[in-house]
């Protein structure tokens, strides 16, 4: 039978536990770098007795033997009940020695004290002997032209181990080599990739910063960190900053609301940490009552800021806090409106602005959808709404930092920088009752002229409710100094007559007649000017064309119905009548006989009726 070579031996998965003899392997636990393998020790039966008599003493005291004796360890052994009767049993133990015999813990102790020393001794003798008879061997070796010695010394090497042994060792040394340089090269590779992650998060971090501080964002030093020391001669030097994106003179709460630093962290998906961002926004609706009673809601726009990285997130943040400033000054001032009433919560505020119309202001979170507004117009008087509160808010911003810092001159400049902030909702409400004070003015002036239009009479209308240009509107918002805005109507009737109207915001209104300048309080006052006005431009121009006759007068009465619809009456009165006769009358119809040329038929038929 041939015996397998080498290369086709196969090495078994399994771990080998014996050699070729049958010996038991020891088991492998190092290898110095010198190649000695460092083995498993096998533990004797005497010295794990020895362990265990030990953890006895040391577990259970010194005393366990005594605090034992005299106890019922087995059944059959007995046990000394009476201390005082003469008479005691010695049994054997299992060895046969009797149980008088056996030693105590302190005998013990004792005999150890005695063979210690002894021992020693011996094994110091011992030792001597050996080192003894291993140089008698060496130097018993035969020299070249010397006497053989009658001691030799035979060398005994150790066999070398099986081949599944050597292998093993072989696999055993290889991977523990190869393990550690695989953890030492991870922790290099970590190490390096800490250094660079920290040197390229420490480029951006000072990149973003003087990208802040090219955009003007305020930057300010970051409070020492907490326990740092604070005593003379102590570093106070802060190793950071903070972004403030708050207004100058907004209140410090709102200031220490608006912070944020820089991302520190590796894993940041943000360049900017904001500490008390709340992500809310405003947002401003209006409510105006329909034909039908129902009323229609519009919203603004929110405004979006399309700058991306730093100054688009600082932005963003920036309208959120100035937002919530608002919105806290709408709080404080919905309590205290002269000419409007409001609901206020704890993010809602419902203000009933003028008549049919409802205005309200609402914190939103940032992720919530506003619906599509159907009115372009209303919608677009939410944004200047929306606008114009902004505008206000730096008003009184204005007021405030002159009034910190003081106003030097006349006593007139002082007195005005002491004085109370403007409010920024106050002229909102004015804006609103203004505008539907002149929608309702020229709803009853219109009515007006449909009716002379429909009378045949020519009359127009120039109705400018706003005098002032844009950026005298712009001026009054931020100024604040108690201006109102104003505007003008002008009614022409026949091409000659003009009845001229003058409104001032929230709801003066004032008419500029020929003999006097009135003050109307009331729409009912306006109507019956209006009426009164007309009539007598009317009957002036029906003057003019009517004649007298010898015993024959004609008498012409206007009146107003339903929406200013004109009327006329005819009478005659001549001698042969002793009462005044109605000859006809007239009722204005759009498409239909002008009253001046039923004015002119009755006229020319007049003579006619007295032959």
């Amino acid at each position: 039978m041939q015996e397998p070579s080498w290369k086709q031996i196969r090495l078994s998965l399994e771990r080998p536990y014996k050699d070729d003899n049958g010996e038991h392997i020891p088991t492998l636990l190092d290898i110095t770098p010198d190649g000695q393998h460092i083995y498993e020790q096998k533990e004797s039966s005497t010295k794990a007795l020895g362990n265990n008599l030990r953890r006895i003493f040391v577990e259970r005291g010194v005393d366990f033997f005594d605090r034992t004796k005299g106890h019922k360890f087995e059944e059959g052994i007995p046990t000394v009940e009476n201390k005082d009767s003469s008479e005691t049993f010695n049994h054997p133990d299992e060895e046969g020695v009797p149980a008088s015999q056996q030693m105590t813990v302190e005998e013990l102790y004792k005999m150890r004290a005695e063979i210690m020393p002894q021992l020693f001794t011996s094994l110091g003798e011992i030792s001597l002997a050996r080192d003894l008879l291993t140089s008698l061997l060496a130097s018993s070796q035969p020299q070249p032209g010397n006497q053989p010695s009658n001691l030799s010394a035979a060398v005994v090497s150790k066999p070398p181990p099986i081949i599944s042994v050597q292998a093993f060792n072989a696999q055993l040394t290889i991977g523990s080599k190869d393990e550690a340089l695989r953890k030492a090269a991870d922790v290099f590779k970590s190490a390096a990739d800490s250094l660079e992650r920290g040197r390229i998060k420490g480029e951006k971090y000072w990149v973003d910063a003087l990208k802040v501080r090219r955009a003007n964002w305020g930057l300010i030093p970051a409070p020492l960190p907490f326990g740092s020391a604070t005593g003379k001669g102590a570093d106070k030097t802060s190793k950071d900053f903070l972004i403030s994106y708050g207004l100058e003179e907004s209140p410090p709460a709102f200031r220490r609301q608006a912070m944020a630093r820089m991302a520190t962290d590796a894993d940041a998906t943000d360049s900017l940490v904001f500490l008390h961002r709340q992500r809310t926004r405003l947002r401003v609706s209006v409510a105006v009552a329909g034909a039908e009673g129902t009323m229609i809601t519009s919203q603004n726009t929110p405004s979006k800021v399309d700058l991306p990285g730093l100054e688009g997130a600082l932005e963003v943040a920036q309208q959120e806090v100035v937002e919530q400033e608002i919105f806290s000054i709408l709080v404080q001032e919905a309590g205290n409106l002269p000419t409007a009433s409001a609901r206020v919560s704890e993010r809602l505020i419902v203000i009933d602005a003028a008549q049919g119309t409802e205005l309200r202001f609402e914190l939103l979170d940032d992720e919530t959808q506003c619906p599509e507004s159907f009115d372009d117009l209303s919608q677009e008087k939410c944004n200047l709404i929306y606008s114009a509160l902004h505008v206000l808010l730096l008003g009184r911003h204005a007021h405030l930092k002159s009034r910190r810092l003081g106003t030097a001159g006349t006593s007139r400049a002082s007195t005005d920088a002491f004085r109370s902030p403007p409010p920024i909702l106050q002229p909102i409400i004015d804006l609103l009752q203004y505008q539907v004070f002149c929608e309702r003015i020229k709803s009853e002036i219109d009515k007006m002229v449909a009716a002379l239009s429909a009378a045949g009479i020519p009359a127009s209308l120039r109705f400018d409710p706003v005098g002032e240009t844009g950026r005298q509107l712009v001026q009054f918002l931020e100024t604040g100094n108690g201006r109102v805005i104003g505007g003008e109507a002008v009614l022409r009737i026949d091409n000659r007559h003009t009845i001229r109207l003058t409104f001032l915001s929230p709801s003066s209104l004032t008419a500029h007649l020929a003999q006097a300048t009135l003050t109307i309080s009331s729409i009912p006052q306006l109507c019956q000017l209006l009426i009164d006005e007309v009539e007598r431009r009317l009957l002036h121009g029906i003057c003019r064309c009517v004649g007298r006759w010898e015993g024959c007068v004609l008498n012409f009465h206007v009146s107003f119905g339903k929406d200013f619809a004109i009327d006329c009456s005819a009478f005659q009165l001549h001698k042969g009548t002793p009462k005044q006769g109605q000859l006809d009358s007239y009722s204005s119809n759009p498409g239909g006989l002008s009253l001046m040329s039923w004015i002119e038929q009755i006229i020319n038929t007049a003579p006619l009726s007295l032959s």
